[in-house]
């Protein structure tokens, strides 16, 4: 079997449904039963609704969030973070207040948003917090992640309005949000990839005997990495044509069938 899997959370995790379904928490536990590391491999970041997520898969291992900018150690408490480098951040702030798009300024485990706008509010609902606006002064932690909140008519103009600036730009959606984007930028050259090969480093492993299950375009560079890289049904069709294996959509329990899978590799 085996031993690390890796999960997204949104569409793959997560459906329609707004939360894992009981076939999804039923498959994850005879998985940590079998002693198989169940690590969360997020753009979200370590608060709130995901965390409890993180915990429940394993309360004593590595998980990653912001899409690999932070590694979270739900036993001692430990962060790994890379900082976005200052240029971008004053890229993304000008782009904002320019085109009037939300923007969300995330540290590992905390975020503002200074503004009252429904993505927003809709966003922090998603997350399972209450959305309060703040000024970026009272941002907890050093950013290493920014993400504009847009329609998904705009994806492709706030990823050229963000080249160039020293980040990765991904982005991806949620069943819960339909009809929204999120937009991404972390330190170039800083993946969920990069994050898997680490945790399975800590493991004694390589990201060869890991599994990565995911939907969206934030997920290529970790199905790539990974040995057994699995797409879910509703995933996008690129994350399909590079994956090893295919599942069922996430609101058929795409993952209960891939944490399965996994088992007999």
């Amino acid at each position: 079997m085996l031993p690390l899997i890796c999960i997204d959370v949104d569409g793959t995790l997560v459906g329609s449904s707004h939360v894992p379904t009981d076939a999804v928490w039923a498959a994850a536990e005879a998985a940590i039963a079998r002693g198989q590391h169940l690590a969360l491999s997020t753009a979200r970041g370590a608060f709130g609704v995901t965390m409890d997520y993180a915990r429940r898969l394993d309360p004593n291992g590595w998980h990653i969030f912001h899409n690999g900018s932070s590694l979270v150690h739900t036993g001692s408490g430990e962060i790994r973070s890379q900082v976005l480098p200052v240029k971008a951040l004053e890229q993304a702030f000008e782009v904002a207040d320019r085109s009037g798009w939300v923007l969300e300024v995330y540290s590992a485990d905390d975020y503002i948003a200074d503004t009252d706008a429904d993505a927003a509010v809709e966003h922090a609902a998603m997350l399972g917090l209450e959305h309060t606006p703040r000024p970026f002064a009272s941002l907890q932690g050093e950013v290493v992640r920014v993400q504009f909140v847009v329609p998904l008519e705009v994806t492709k103009w706030v990823q050229s309005e963000m080249a160039g600036v020293g980040v990765d730009v991904v982005s991806a959606t949620s069943p819960v949000m339909p009809g929204t984007a999120f937009v991404s930028c972390t330190t170039a050259g800083v993946t969920k990839g990069t994050a898997i090969e680490a945790i399975a480093a800590e493991l004694g492993t390589t990201a060869d005997r890991a599994m990565m299950v995911g939907d969206g375009p934030n997920d290529l560079d970790a199905v790539k990495t990974s040995g057994h890289g699995v797409a879910m049904g509703n995933a996008v069709q690129e994350l399909k044509d590079i994956a090893r294996h295919i599942v069922a959509d996430v609101d058929k329990d795409g993952l209960a069938e891939a944490l399965e899978l996994s088992a007999t590799l």
